[in-house]
């Protein structure tokens, strides 16, 4: 899918350059564990925003998919996005059809979506990081941007889904 990365890469920078946002790249050793690319790229995890594409079946006909993003020292609670979508379950979405609606192989996710078919919901402690540290849909490459402006751009849903840190 080397493809559709490079192309999901250059839709975000085009979206940036765009938005006259102020953003940062930053080229590293390729890595897509959150916590691995954190020291990487020398800041602590509550400044990265992981991205976790769920799978959430509302009823026995309807299953949404939802791209969770959470602080990368929290982990995303599944019982509060199954309560926020009154949904029979919710868990972690296969890696193909991840890989499909995010159009970024696993490691590489953004906190954007650019298919309809992919909800996006970001905790509300992600938009208050002055510093906001993420995986540019490229292994070895990452972006900084603030909160405030992902939160613009990206206009996700706001809801508290993060749970606490991996313990």
């Amino acid at each position: 899918m080397p493809d559709s990365t490079h192309d999901t890469y250059d839709h975000l920078i085009s979206l940036l350059d765009s938005s006259s946002v102020d953003y940062r790249l930053i080229d590293h050793e390729p890595e897509g564990s959150t916590e691995a690319v954190c020291a990487l790229r020398g800041h602590p995890a509550s400044e990265a925003a992981k991205c976790i594409v769920l799978r959430v079946k509302v009823d026995r006909r309807t299953t949404r998919h939802v791209l969770a993003v959470v602080p990368g020292d929290r982990r995303v609670d599944l019982d509060a996005v199954r309560t926020l979508f009154a949904a029979r379950y919710v868990g972690f979405s296969d890696p193909e059809t991840a890989e499909r609606l995010a159009r970024a192989v696993p490691g590489t996710v953004l906190p954007f979506s650019f298919d309809p078919d992919l909800e996006l919901v970001a905790d509300p402690d992600v938009l208050d990081r002055p510093k906001l540290y993420f995986n540019a849909a490229r292994l070895d490459r990452s972006l900084l941007i603030s909160g405030a402006d992902y939160e613009r751009l990206a206009k996700p849903r706001v809801e508290r889904i993060a749970g606490p840190g991996e313990g």
